[in-house]
């Protein structure tokens, strides 16, 4: 114990300085893929059938195969074609295009959850669609789908990791670099999962509070009924 302590007090700074990067890019990814998977809602819920159609083999593609190949397929494919993309971007796209994905069926089971009628009540008031969704619909959904959204987060929070394969200096690639300068491959990667567990609890843990400040008291959903 006391030489792994003496381990980490010599390596954690070096280890943490991946910190930033991996942060930024979750942080891009989520915004890339929450912005996308609003309009792949629109797309599979409102949106006239051939738009519903491409919304709906996007969602099936990006769920369908594997991150790591969608990866290596916008960083060492795309090159092919002319589309050059630095290690950063390429992780922050490929792992935005694959959160989308799934945010996009979380908010539409969100939506799909509420009162059919509440859409239409609204068109009879003179709202458009967009406003029905953006004043009415999205707000409620939003916060039903909190709890599903922050599973989301936190997975794709460990799934930054994986731009360690392209060349990526993020905290898995530092702890690839110091178990190869120490031959301590256990303890450097040990030290790498403590990281993961403060930043991911770090999460989950803020993301459970704005559920229960963004809660409204008797308008909870539970089972398929409100409480």
């Amino acid at each position: 114990m006391t030489e792994f302590i003496e381990f980490g007090r010599t390596w954690m700074p070096f280890l943490l300085e991946g910190v930033g990067v991996t942060m930024g890019l979750w942080a891009i990814a989520m915004l890339l893929g929450f912005c996308l998977a609003l309009l792949l809602v629109w797309g599979r819920i409102y949106a006239p059938r051939p738009i519903y159609l491409l919304a709906t083999l996007y969602v099936e593609v990006f769920r369908g195969t594997p991150m790591l190949v969608q990866l290596f397929f916008i960083y060492l494919g795309l090159p092919e074609i002319g589309i050059v993309l630095d290690p950063f971007t390429a992780a922050a796209l490929a792992i935005g295009l694959n959160s989308a994905a799934y945010q996009a069926e979380y908010f539409r089971g969100a939506i799909l959850s509420l009162p059919a009628g509440q859409m239409v009540a609204a068109r009879a008031m003179g709202m458009s669609r967009f406003q029905a969704l953006r004043d009415i619909i999205l707000p409620q959904a939003g916060r039903r789908v909190i709890p599903q959204w922050s599973n989301e987060a936190v997975v794709e929070l460990k799934y930054t990791s994986i731009a360690y394969a392209i060349g990526l200096t993020e905290l898995t690639s530092r702890a690839e670099q110091v178990g190869y300068q120490t031959f301590q491959f256990l303890e450097a990667f040990t030290l790498v999962a403590i990281i993961y567990l403060v930043l991911t609890g770090t999460v989950a843990q803020a993301l459970d509070l704005l559920e229960r400040k963004t809660r409204i008291p008797g308008l909870t959903y539970s089972g398929g009924k409100m409480e």
